[in-house]
């Protein structure tokens, strides 16, 4: 199961697109409200998560998600639970991914010491320890990081990559018609 954690301010695009290939993937993906049910991203847009944080508590996903946004991302930082939750996903050897802002959640984390990453403009002080590449997407080892809303497709399809194979998400981005 892959957990898409999403918190009041989340970035929309950065949320929806790669949900949706992941699902199209056929992958099982539950979104986690972290701050309710109903959770409002950054430009409005109201979406109603598969769950409530509380009730993914026991869960060990194989991935764990954590779209960007300024607000989003502070919401999620703030949360001792989505922290738990990513450490514990972490530490089983599971695909930990984050973009925008919310690499930076990783980074005070100490989670991406020694790891290329990149994130959104202004926010590499807070990658701790980690080595900055300043490319769309960045994968290193069971991490994935990405710069913004712009690279939301490509973060998407390299979960795919990781969770499904190479040759999966080509086949998607192909039917996708993504070029």
């Amino acid at each position: 199961m892959v957990l898409f954690f999403l918190a009041d301010g989340f970035e929309e695009a950065e949320a929806i697109l790669p949900i949706d290939i992941c699902r199209r993937a056929g992958l099982e993906v539950c979104t986690v409200g972290v701050t309710g049910k109903t959770v409002t991203g950054a430009h409005g847009i109201t979406v109603e998560a598969d769950c409530l944080l509380s009730q993914v508590q026991d869960y060990k996903p194989c991935a764990v998600v954590l779209p960007g946004g300024g607000k989003g991302t502070e919401n999620l930082d703030a949360s001792v639970e989505v922290r738990a939750m990513v450490q514990a996903c972490a530490q089983r050897g599971g695909v930990v991914a984050a973009i925008c802002a919310a690499p930076s959640v990783l980074g005070k984390m100490g989670l991406l010491r020694g790891v290329k990453a990149t994130c959104f403009d202004g926010f590499e002080p807070f990658l701790e320890g980690a080595e900055i590449c300043h490319c769309p997407v960045v994968r290193d080892g069971r991490f994935i990081t990405a710069w913004g809303a712009g690279a939301a497709a490509e973060f998407g399809f390299e979960l795919v990559k990781v969770l499904c194979g190479e040759e999966q998400a080509t086949q998607l981005h192909r039917t996708m018609k993504f070029f």
